[in-house]
Parts: structure tokens; sequence; C-alpha cells
């Protein structure tokens, strides 16, 4: 049901660090029900591979082929070094309950806000996980942008999984 994809940065030697779906594959159609077409749920997600020395974990999702520039969808911070995984349809709250936070999306709400692209061509959004080695010294509800500023410096591992969504 998971389809592997290739790590970015990956730093261990003994796994490559990835991210899946158990609602899309990668490359393929994002799910109806993932989008604003749909009940606009977050999809579950798991990963593995990650690096040692992970202290916690980030979820940035974009969409690079919005027509005002790349839009934030979703952003999940602090997500404890144990977890591998997300369910689906997480509930849209600035704390998670297994520990972790959710910033503040493109449309100014908390949590996920799935593929809504006008009509046309598909789009590509890319789900990208971050192994940190430092915990986010952010509160509930930050930004795209203040996540990836903190970010920065601190990446053990990133990867990548993209799916795509066209109305």
């Amino acid at each position: 049901m998971f389809g592997g994809l290739k790590s970015v940065n990956a730093q261990s030697s003994s796994s490559k660090f990835t991210l899946r779906s158990a609602d899309f594959a990668p490359g393929a159609r994002i799910p109806t029900a993932d989008t604003c077409s749909g009940s606009n749920r977050s999809p579950a997600l798991i990963w593995s591979g990650a690096p040692a020395g992970v202290k916690s974990f980030v979820l940035l999702v974009t969409d690079p082929d919005a027509p005002m520039g790349v839009y934030k969808h979703w952003i999940v911070y602090n997500l404890p070094p144990t977890t591998d995984s997300l369910p689906a349809g997480l509930p849209a709250s600035p704390t998670l309950a297994a520990g972790g936070a959710q910033g503040t999306n493109e449309r100014g709400t908390i949590g996920y806000h799935g593929p809504c692209p006008p009509p046309g061509p598909a789009h590509h959004y890319h789900f990208r996980l971050y192994a940190l080695d430092t915990t986010l010294d952010l509160k509930p509800a930050a930004t795209y942008e203040e996540v990836a500023a903190a970010i920065k410096g601190h990446e053990l591992a990133t990867t990548d999984l993209v799916g795509t969504f066209a109305r």
C-alpha cells in the first residue's frame, strides 16, 4: 500500500528517510476527500529511516504551482522524535494530543487546508518532512515563514512526498 520515495539529504547510513501516505502513492492524485472538493481531511502519513539524533520533526506542505506563488497548506512542527506517523483527519487545533503543534496556513487558519487549485492543469503538492537536531522555540499557530526560518541549520535529513490534484 505504501510506495517509497527518494530521500533528500538523508544522513542515515543504515536506511533511507522516507515519507509515504496510505491515501495516495508518490506522484499520484490526492484523493478528493483530502481536498477542498471533499471533506478537506488531512491524509494519513507514515515515515521511516530517520537518522540518529532526531529531536523533532517538521512537516511543511506547499503548492509551488499556485498562481500567486507558493501556497502554504499545512505546517506541523515539534513532533516528538518517537513519532513515525500522522493519522488521517487531524483536528484543526494549535496543539496535537501526541505532541507537536500546527501552524497557521496560507488561508489564515490552523491546521490542514487541502488542495484547492483553480480549474485547469494538475498542481503538485509537496509534503516535505524534516528531521531536526532540535525542537523549535515557537508557540503554536506559528506561520510557515517562522517555522522555515527556525529550521535553518538544524536539518539532519529531509524527505519529500509529492501528490497531484486538479479540478
